[in-house]
């Protein structure tokens, strides 16, 4: 029978209509499922925090369906740890990343089911796209937002609220909260996923019977801002690179912003003793280097610096505090290219020592000095035997270097016995690295917190009868926006039900895990990352060299403190872990403090002199020598030899050796013996030498010419002593006559008046004498001393300006 043909006009028949909607719904049905279930691109949200903003400002836009059609920002959730009778609030932005307008839109909650371990979580936030069968079901009803209409490159605000009962959580753990957006297009007019975003909802309705102690490092550190260099005044005025510190210490600064924070949290301060050394240098007058070397007197933040300092000694009065080795010295560069530099290690005890020192004395508390933290808590055996050389006795190293090798099940306590008498702190590494990003975006720092906190819950379940001393090292120098999201994330966990503060000595004491790793990994397994962000072996030749050249400098000194100390902690500056990253600024500064060494020790120095002239066999020699620093010198000896002793003897030989003293701002002229057997010029050579017989600056040539001595000189010379003797005798037969007259006339005679003789010079007490016996001085000798020269300080170093 054939077919009956369709005409207009004409309803097609039943069958036909059945038909037709039947290959409909064939076609479709698989078309529908291959777009819910489509792949897509890292949208949503990659691995780590922050990668979101990232992953947007990469993301194409394109005619795309499916779940990246549609960007969901998740941008803030409270509360962040909701209770049974509490209220969560979502909210957030959506933005049309395709072509076409979304239309008949909403945005809606899915709740999945409670995620299993700490690697589940993982995979949950590296995740893209949209999966019908893991992100859960929408809660639906009238917890949605409704959106008419989102047109191509429209962002568009929305907030959800949903009781928590409305959630329908059943037992404590961690779930996957996701936020999508659904709607449709004109190319697919049907409902569908065009975005999501995911995050976590850590559920512990009720307190926890075993808590996890939880002990939170709050690293008050700072990149390098003093210079070695200070003024000439009593007080030593620093000088600093730049005044990046006092914008630091600012309102809404990034130091003000840490201890903020930190002063309302239970937390085991870290700080870096050179922080509080540049603050406390900040309270008084300082000056600012310029790029051309000249320095710009400051002081604009000497109150914000003392307030500062005065907030900190408050908020760390009756906690723990833990006190780095001065300038925070990069550990792993003096175990894997400092030690084979001879006297690198010295550096680390008087670094640790130096920094007990001004916490003790700028805060007024005793802090700790038995925990070593290297660089991201990457440790060797070189790196733990570095570690403990000046003292410590604890090192802070990050699961993610030590790492579990027995299978276990949970995460083990933080301390673990590694052999030696040390105990290694080993410190959560997801937790210690969840705020690396940037945490200025508000979606970024919601996303960290949140996956913070469910990382901290599932350590709680994962055995929940066995307590866990747990350790987070964040990064050592975190920005303002990191400091704000790490507060929240840790407010919200000491408001929670599962964890309690814990300071660090205890968490390093606790009884260790027997089954916890204890290997210390091999330098192999050291990642090359780090080892290439390293000081160089060449950095600490250099160190070493300023530091055998500020030990020859201060023997000279008379006032050692104004050197050495500035000095010594330039140099523990020149180690420090915050160059990594920064190598060219690192050699700058290294250089930068040997040049000004050098520039101080050759202030004191001989003064050029011209050649000298002898016309005689002896005669004596000045030698100047200036003083050009603010303080005198001492303990120097000045050394004149002559290159030719059998021609010109100084002294007794070939050469004399005088000791100097000399005042700040002075000079001092010293004058040698010289003795001629010969005539002609000599090469004579001037040297200062420290008392241990070290040459102290460069030596000053030149040449001593003793002139012919001719027949005329020699009879003007015979000549006058001819008349001399003639004189001598004339006086004597004079006083024989007188005598003798006086004697005739007898004893009752008075002496004659008007004698032309004046008063009575027998042999003993006449005047002048043989003229060979003067040492007569060369006609241009000038004074022993110099007058002083102007001893106005100079207002930017230890040396005298002239």
């Amino acid at each position: 029978m054939a077919e009956a043909a369709d005409f207009p006009g004409t309803s097609p028949s039943p069958a036909r209509r059945w038909l037709r909607r039947t290959a409909a719904l064939l076609v479709g049905t698989p078309l529908l499922a291959g777009l819910l279930q489509a792949p897509v691109g890292p949208v949503a949200h990659a691995s780590g925090p922050g990668a979101k903003a990232a992953a947007a400002a990469s993301r194409v836009k394109a005619d795309a369906t499916g779940s990246r059609t549609v960007d969901v920002s998740l941008d803030a959730l409270t509360p962040t740890t909701p209770g049974e009778d509490d209220t969560l609030t979502v909210s957030g932005t959506v933005t049309n990343n395709g072509k076409q307008t979304v239309t008949a839109a909403q945005v809606g909650l899915r709740i999945g089911s409670p995620l299993g371990s700490r690697s589940e979580i993982d995979s949950a936030a590296k995740r893209t796209g949209f999966q019908p069968g893991s992100d859960g079901s929408e809660v639906g009803g009238e917890y949605v937002e409704k959106i008419a209409k989102l047109a191509p490159g429209v962002r568009q605000d929305f907030s959800i609220s949903v009781p928590v009962k409305a959630l329908s959580l059943s037992t404590s753990g961690v779930y996957q909260l996701g936020v999508t957006l659904t709607g449709q297009s004109a190319a697919q007019p049907y409902p569908q996923v065009l975005g999501i975003e995911r995050t976590f909802l850590p559920w512990q309705p009720d307190a926890a019977d075993t808590k996890t102690k939880t002990t939170y490092l709050w690293p008050l550190t700072t990149a390098t801002h003093l210079t070695a260099r200070t003024g000439s005044d009593e007080q030593q005025t620093p000088v600093f690179k730049n005044d990046d510190l006092a914008d630091e210490l600012a309102p809404g600064g990034r130091l003000e912003q840490l201890l903020s924070l930190g002063s309302r949290l239970d937390v085991t301060w870290v700080i870096d003793p050179d922080l509080l050394a540049s603050v406390e240098a900040l309270t008084k007058n300082y000056r600012v280097e310029n790029p051309d070397g000249e320095t710009t007197r400051a002081g604009k933040q000497q109150s914000v610096a003392g307030q500062w300092l005065n907030d900190l000694q408050s908020a760390v009065k009756d906690k723990k505090v833990v006190a780095l080795p001065f300038a925070d010295p990069d550990l792993a560069s003096l175990a894997h290219t400092g030690k084979a530099v001879s006297g690198s290690l010295g550096h680390l005890k008087e670094a640790t020592e130096a920094g007990y020192k001004a916490v003790t004395t700028i805060l007024q508390v005793t802090p700790s000095t038995d925990f070593a933290w290297p660089a991201d808590g990457a440790i060797d055996p070189s790196v733990v035997d570095v570690a403990t050389s000046a003292g410590a006795h604890t090192v802070i190293a990050r699961s993610d270097s030590l790492r579990e090798t027995n299978g276990l099940q949970y995460s083990p306590s933080a301390a673990r016995p590694i052999g030696g008498g040390t105990t290694a702190v080993v410190a959560d590494a997801r937790l210690s690295t969840a705020f690396q990003g940037d945490m200025t975006g508000a979606e970024s720092s919601t996303l960290a917190v949140q996956e913070f906190l469910a990382q901290s819950l599932m350590i709680n379940l994962q055995d929940p009868d066995r307590q866990r001393s747990i350790v987070v090292a964040p990064q050592r120098m975190p920005t303002a926006s990191q400091a704000q999201t790490m507060g929240k994330a840790l407010s919200a966990l000491e408001d929670g039900k599962w964890s309690q503060p814990q300071e660090l000595t205890a968490a390093a004491k606790a009884k260790p895990d027997p089954q916890a790793t204890t290997r210390v990994p091999s330098a192999a397994a050291y990642p090359a990352a780090l080892r290439k962000q390293e000081l160089p072996r060449q950095a600490f030749e250099k160190i070493q060299n300023t530091k055998n050249s500020l030990e020859r400098f201060q023997v000279i000194l008379t006032a050692k403190d104004r050197v050495v100390t500035p000095f010594g902690r330039a140099i523990d500056r020149e180690m420090a872990t915050s160059w990594r990253g920064h190598p060219r600024e690192g050699k700058s500064y290294r250089q930068s403090v040997w040049a000004y060494l050098q520039e101080l020790t050759k202030q004191v120095s001989l003064v050029q002199r011209s050649d000298a002239k002898l016309s005689g066999r002896s005669a004596t020699i000045p030698v100047s020598v200036q003083n050009n620093l603010v303080q005198g010198v001492d303990h120097l000896v000045l050394r004149l030899s002559s290159n030719n002793p059998t021609r010109l003897k100084i002294g007794d030989g070939q050469f004399e050796e005088k000791q100097i003293k000399i005042a700040g701002g002075h000079s001092q002229s010293v004058k040698f013996t010289t003795t001629a057997n010969a005539n002609g010029p000599v090469p004579v050579y001037a040297q200062l030498y420290t008392e241990d017989g070290e040459p102290y600056g460069e030596a000053v040539r030149f040449d001593v010419n003793v002139t012919e001595v001719t027949l005329t000189v020699m009879l003007v010379i015979a000549g006058g002593l001819l008349l001399l003797v003639l004189a001598g005798f004339r006086m004597y037969t004079q006083r024989k006559r007188a005598a003798r007259k006086r004697a005739q006339e007898g004893p009752d005679e008075g002496p004659e008046q008007g004698s032309q003789d004046g008063p009575d010079h027998g042999p003993e007490g006449e005047s002048g004498g043989d003229p060979g016996t003067d040492d007569p001085e060369h006609p241009s000798d000038p004074t022993p001393d110099t007058a002083p020269e102007s001893t106005d300080p100079s207002d930017t170093g230890e040396r005298v300006d002239r």
